[in-house]
């Protein structure tokens, strides 16, 4: 994973580097332009100065203690007349001679420069004109183009330290800030990595708001999901070989018993049904759990149509009322005639027949189960109270669970497999509805659906 740190770094070093270069570049040329047209200034204007003194006080005394002045300094003078006659030089004039003999009309008197190019010429220079006596003239101002080249090599060393020192003082920047960038996705990796390799238990610290502590926050939500359907997954199959073992185990014994000689016809038949009921319970859970296969992977399929509420509530109360009063408890079902819903009737009928079968065993003998139904607008509410023992506000987040039940002793007598709420939730959530619990401990708990009457 330090290869995400390199390429990090390089691409960040490469950027910079290269918007560093861009700028020394302009900054040098800036400089040496600057330096240049400085030296060319100071050149025309030591021109204009001699010019003044010359217009002032022109005679030989005076031209002589000018070259003599410029040849105690780093620069030359010629001075000539109208013709081109030089009348002193400061220096040997061959070497000036080229430059003597330019064209001179345009000249204006604040000077001009007549050579510019340093890099090439061995020297620059300008020419000034001047008053003086009874004949006019030019000043000459030379100088040589070696310490103006020695001045931009000292300037391209200067900038070349200063290059040097700034792309090693940027990478261990870049090296380090990378490094801070890439170790949360270093971390991030790690985790995925462990995720991989079924170790769901990770903690990402996120101390950051940007996209990358939304990464890292959504690896750790994936975990924890991750950690809770492995904890999920290893409690169902926990559940299914308690569930399935506890009917097998009934069955195989109780055939065994009733494999006996001896017993009598009575006896018999009195294994034969619990083998019977034990059968039925195993078969009701097989196919619950195909059920909820159907559910997970998707494969089962949601018919919708419209339909009369009240006509699907009268024929589940023919399927559920005689168990209802085989146990001395009540069924009333309020619901207005009028009221449609668009859903898929088996599926609506499961999920009420579920519901009702678990109000039924929680009820106590005597008391009234009441299913309601009222419409506001487009929205239907279907509730479901009972007056049994009631649920604990800390158990209730979790009967929509696989095999979870309130009461674990009377799991056997009830004969519940603790997924019929799995199922009706899922359901629930197949049609897009919503379910509410409320319940109170020994007044009874009430489940209220919340559907939709149109398409």
């Amino acid at each position: 994973m330090r290869k995400i740190s390199i390429k990090i770094g390089l691409l960040f070093f490469c950027l910079i580097f290269t918007m560093e270069v861009c700028l020394f570049f302009l900054l040098h040329q800036k400089i040496a332009h600057s330096r240049i047209d400085e030296q060319l200034s100071s050149l025309v204007t030591r021109g204009n100065n001699h010019r003044d003194v010359l217009e002032t006080y022109y005679n030989e005394e005076t031209i002589h203690h000018i070259a003599l002045m410029e040849v105690k300094s780093d620069t030359e003078v010629v001075i000539t007349n109208k013709q081109g006659k030089v009348i002193i030089s400061s220096a040997e004039i061959n070497q000036f001679q080229s430059l003597l003999n330019v064209e001179k009309k345009d000249v204006p008197r604040s000077g001009k420069v007549i050579e510019d190019n340093w890099k090439s010429e061995p020297y620059i220079a300008t020419v000034t004109p001047f008053k003086g006596g009874v004949d006019k003239g030019y000043v000459y101002m030379f100088q040589d183009t070696s310490q103006l080249k020695e001045l931009i090599n000292q300037l391209n060393r200067h900038f070349l330290i200063a290059g040097i020192a700034t792309a090693f003082v940027t990478a261990i920047i870049i090296l380090i800030l990378s490094r801070i960038i890439a170790r949360p996705l270093i971390k991030m990796k790690e985790a995925t990595k462990e995720l991989s390799q079924g170790n769901f238990s990770i903690q990402l610290e996120n101390k950051s708001n940007d996209e990358l502590g939304e990464l890292a926050e959504s690896i750790q939500l994936l975990s924890n999901e991750l950690n809770h359907l492995k904890t999920e997954r290893n409690e169902f199959l926990a559940s299914i070989s308690h569930e399935l073992r506890t009917p097998l185990t009934y069955i195989k014994g109780y055939a065994e018993v009733a494999k006996r000689e001896h017993l009598s016809l009575d006896e018999r038949l009195d294994y034969l049904i619990v083998i019977t009921e034990e059968a039925t319970k195993l078969t009701t859970l097989v196919t619950e759990l195909m059920e909820l296969a159907q559910l997970d992977n998707n494969t089962f399929t949601i018919q919708k149509e419209m339909f009369y509420v009240s006509d699907s509530l009268k024929k589940i109360s023919q399927k559920i009322l005689p168990a209802f009063k085989q146990e001395a408890k009540k069924l009333l079902i309020i619901c207005p005639e009028n009221i449609q819903i668009y859903a898929d009737p088996i599926r609506f009928e499961q999920i009420i027949l579920n519901l009702l079968e678990n109000a039924r065993k929680y009820s106590s003998k005597g008391t009234i189960t009441t299913t309601e139904i009222s419409k506001k607008d487009t929205e239907i509410k279907i509730s479901i109270h009972d007056k049994g023992k009631g649920i604990p506000d800390n158990d209730i987040p979790f009967i929509f669970e696989r095999f979870y039940r309130v009461d674990k002793s009377r799991s056997r007598e009830l004969g519940g497999t603790g997924l019929g709420l799995s199922i009706v939730k899922e359901l629930i959530d197949a049609h897009n509805w919503q379910i509410e619990v409320s319940s109170e401990i020994n007044k009874g708990t009430t489940f209220t659906i919340i559907a939709r009457g149109e398409s």
